[in-house]
């Protein structure tokens, strides 16, 4: 008996995960290994969904805060936290204003959804912003290489818009 792979069989849980062929994992000399394209890749693409894992704020505090998962995971809703799943936990850091990768927190299907806020060049690193209170010394592109010449032009919210989604309650 054949399976069905029609849409209208599949129930609403089911997240279909577009894959980018042109994305590859490599070491960089100063921020350790990160994700990269070997092509272009248009604003607003969307670049990659990670499937989280969710810990509750208790299991969290006596277990995940103490292992190096601390560095790896989100806030999430009712002060819990997640680990993003896939390359969710590769992307590395840009101050706000300087990432060319943003992402949204979709909590009712437990996903991550991570988007080119601006038109990404082949070769380039692909970062996301951590939010204000990084752990680490920021090593920011700009200081790294001579700028492209790319400019973000994209901003899909503010600053302050964008760091309150970093407050764990």
């Amino acid at each position: 008996m054949s399976q069905s792979t029609d849409a209208s069989d599949q129930n609403d849980t089911t997240v279909r995960l577009p894959a980018l062929g042109c994305l590859e994992l490599r070491e960089h000399p100063h921020r350790g290994r990160g994700v990269f394209t070997q092509q272009d890749i248009k604003q607003g693409t969307l670049i990659h969904i990670s499937p989280v894992l969710v810990f509750d704020r208790n299991e969290y505090s006596t277990h995940g805060k103490h292992t190096r998962l601390d560095d790896y995971t989100y806030c999430w809703k009712s002060g819990s936290y997640a680990l993003a799943l896939g390359l969710g936990s590769m992307f590395n850091h840009e101050p706000f204003g300087k990432q060319n990768v943003g992402f949204v927190r979709d909590m009712d299907q437990s996903l991550i959804r991570y988007t080119a806020l601006r038109d990404i060049f082949a070769g380039e690193e692909l970062c996301i912003c951590y939010g204000p209170n990084v752990w680490f010394d920021v090593v920011s592109q700009d200081e790294i290489t001579e700028s492209s010449g790319a400019v973000d032009t994209y901003q899909a919210q503010t600053e302050e818009e964008f760091l309150s989604g970093f407050d764990c309650m």
